[in-house]
């Protein structure tokens, strides 16, 4: 029988288990100062997901949802322990979210950051302005990445999500693995806006969230959040009013803060 894929994960100190899950684009290294923050009182994971760092690439020979990437993460689920928190930003708190969902008694809190579940978007009005943002521009990425142009598809990628001119402005040590990563853009995308989970199967979920936004962030994730928020049972808002969709990269202290503090009442 065939083993299945195992991700690669960072671990670091001791107590309550917390798993910190990636945005797309990035690798587990996103949380590196989250886990020194919170290795003392802690003991915490960061894996990559399908296509990301040092784990295993996308499956080619089938769709990949959110569930096969909560499925990924199995080994580090278990190895946090039950209870443990859960962290995530952008596609990564969408995939806390499904692993929430199919597990909740396993989870203490969940600190969440804009997750890009914008299949939600569609339930509620197909074709909206809001989700059309993103779909545009990940079908921008995707046509430059069929074209072998890895750069224009990060540029159009990272443009969208932080302000124009933002992928020019960007070290080209930064750039290139991102672009490397946009050869994913298209599953990504798809695993997004094809999520059968409809809006109310999140008003089951009685666990603590913290559900952070960036009030320079797109419609499309400040969409997603407003339909989220309105139905979660126990949840908390903060919105961070300088920061964009890309906060826990651009200004991870004031982000790493908040989930700290979140952690530490939960």
């Amino acid at each position: 029988m065939q083993q299945p894929p195992m991700p690669y994960f960072r671990e670091t100190g001791a107590g309550p288990g917390v798993v910190c899950i990636h945005a797309n684009a990035g690798a587990s290294s996103q949380w590196r100062a989250l886990m020194e923050h919170l290795s003392a009182s802690h003991r915490v994971f960061a894996p990559d997901s399908f296509g990301a760092g040092r784990s295993p690439a996308w499956p080619a020979d089938r769709v990949v949802t959110l569930g096969d990437e909560v499925a990924l993460l199995e080994p580090v689920l278990a190895a946090a322990g039950d209870p443990f928190f859960l962290v995530g930003h952008s596609y990564g708190a969408a995939v806390a979210l499904m692993a929430a969902l199919a597990r909740p008694e396993r989870i203490r809190a969940i600190a969440l950051y804009e997750p890009t579940l914008f299949a939600l978007l569609e339930e509620e009005a197909p074709g909206q302005e809001a989700a059309n943002g993103i779909r545009f521009a990940a079908a921008d990425a995707a046509a430059a990445i069929d074209a072998g142009d890895h750069a224009a598809a990060g540029q159009r990628f990272i443009d969208y999500w932080m302000g124009p001119g933002s992928w020019a402005g960007m070290p080209e040590a930064r750039q290139l693995p991102i672009a490397s990563s946009m050869v994913n853009v298209a599953a990504w995308a798809r695993a997004l806006f094809c999520e059968p989970t409809p809006l109310r199967a999140f008003r089951a979920l009685d666990l603590p969230v913290l559900y952070m936004v960036g009030g320079q962030s797109p419609a499309s994730s400040r969409g997603v959040a407003r339909l989220l928020t309105g139905a979660l049972a126990n949840v908390t808002v903060m919105e961070f009013a300088g920061l964009g969709h890309m906060g826990p990269v651009t200004h991870p202290e004031l982000v790493n803060d908040a989930v700290a503090g979140f952690l530490a009442c939960h």
